[in-house]
């Protein structure tokens, strides 16, 4: 049986639930496909369940931070078990919500792996069939797929978070967000954990100086990593695995009772069948247009991690791209997606925040660039929680006062990255910033401080 719909949304994340809300809103038939649970990694599989389980380490992390100072921590410990079912009061519930939401907004939900016909038709299931006058591609990332032997053995975010209980020994495969993340959890919670990256320094999209101060910071919290270290292989044995790794061209093995694949992600556009539909893509997603467009299909848009574009794999980024192709799907082309003032951070402990241009990136557009890097470690707002490492690097166009980037390490820094990331939205001064009057003792009343 055949149905046809104004719109038809392949996968169920951030993404597509925007768009799809948005056009049935505006009175169109849209139905959406999903043939994993809806929510997409954010809700289920990364954001959401991965804060959650980074509390219980936060927690740990702070009452060790404060021994000495008045708090003693004997006796306190993780219960992975539990701290894993808390994760699952959220996710549990998730689904059924989102696709109870959809349907109240009158969008169609369909359950199944969805492929193209042709350039008007999905098949949904190996059955059902749904045409469509546009398409909008929005089935998010998976796993980097990894060539090597034994790849079998190592499991993916969503699986650690659904761990019943916590290996001593833990390996992380890759030097980004997913590695680094997990590696501070798994070891608040005891275990020993290492993580390898092929390349010389992780996290490459941050700034390199508070990258190496974040390393430092994981080892005295109990994770080591090995740079310039490739995987070859992974073998089973009795007492778990054997990772065969090279470092710096010298062979070495590893032996762990879990390896966790943290190298990246990828696209997850593979089994759509895309030249069915005509529709190019390339290793970064399907090719689009500034408006979100196909190329080469004019029905057909893509957004969040399933599209090619400049915009960083994040879920804001991924609920904006979905209004944006919804609505020049509504009105024909005229909006583009506004990537200034994004900010990414990663939730180690402290995290690590970043919004616009690297130092190196800022210096090569030729402006009068000022460097105004500080030490916070010693400030009121880290030494009040005992952290010993902090750090802010705010790089400014001596010339014009604007913030072309900024770069921090440390408690709560999260929170005040978001003030910079809407000054170089809004294309604020540092002296705009300045005249803010915040709160006091905040973190946010810091601010001033490092500009």
């Amino acid at each position: 049986m055949t149905h046809a719909f104004d719109l038809i949304v392949l996968g169920v994340g951030m993404a597509a639930i925007s768009a799809a809300n948005k056009c049935a809103a505006a009175g169109w038939s849209v139905a959406v496909v999903d043939e994993l649970p809806y929510g997409g990694t954010c809700a289920l599989r990364g954001c959401d369940p991965k804060k959650m389980l980074r509390r219980g380490a936060e927690i740990i992390d702070a009452a060790r931070l404060m021994r000495g100072k008045g708090v003693e921590d004997d006796g306190l410990r993780f219960n992975w078990a539990d701290l894993v079912a808390f994760k699952r009061s959220f996710t549990d519930k998730m689904p059924g919500r989102i696709e109870s939401n959809l349907e109240e907004n009158g969008v169609t939900t369909f359950h199944g792996s969805a492929k193209f016909l042709n350039d008007n038709t999905v098949e949904v299931g190996g059955e059902t069939r749904l045409q469509g006058r546009y398409f909008l591609i929005a089935t998010g990332a998976k796993p980097r797929p990894l060539d090597v032997p034994g790849v079998e053995h190592l499991i993916d975010n969503a699986a650690f978070m659904e761990l019943d209980d916590l290996p001593k020994r833990i390996l992380f495969v890759g030097g980004g967000y997913i590695s680094f993340e997990f590696a501070h959890i798994a070891a608040r919670a005891g275990s020993d954990v290492t993580i390898i990256d092929r390349g010389a320094r992780p996290l490459k999209a941050f700034d390199p100086d508070l990258v190496d101060k974040l390393v430092e910071r994981s080892r005295t919290a109990g994770v080591e990593l090995r740079t310039g270290t490739a995987l070859n292989s992974v073998e089973r044995d009795a007492g778990g695995y054997t990772v065969h790794v090279e470092t710096n061209g010298e062979a070495e093995q590893f032996s762990t009772d879990l390896v966790v694949h943290g190298a990246g992600r990828v696209p997850a556009i593979d089994r759509l069948d895309l030249a069915a539909a005509g529709v190019n893509a390339t290793d970064a997603g399907v090719s689009v247009t500034r408006h979100l467009q196909s190329v080469s299909n004019p029905a057909v848009y893509a957004a969040g991690d399933a599209a090619d574009t400049e915009g960083a794999p994040l879920t804001p980024v991924a609920v904006f791209q979905g209004k944006v192709a919804a609505s020049n799907m509504l009105k024909g082309d005229h909006a583009e997606p506004d990537y200034r003032g994004v900010p990414s951070v990663v939730f180690t402990i402290p995290e690590l925040a970043r919004v616009g241009m690297l130092e190196a990136e800022a210096k090569e557009t030729g402006r009068n660039v000022r460097i105004q890097f500080t030490d916070t470690s010693g400030w009121y707002s880290n030494m009040r929680v005992g952290e010993t490492c902090a750090a802010a690097k705010i790089i400014i166009d001596e010339d014009t006062d604007e913030i072309l980037g900024a770069h921090l390490l440390g408690p709560e820094y999260a929170e005040l990255i978001n003030f910079l990331g809407l000054t170089i939205k809004l294309g604020l001064k540092t002296d705009d910033l300045m005249q803010m009057t915040a709160a006091y003792p905040s973190v946010a009343s810091d601010l001033g401080s490092m500009l």
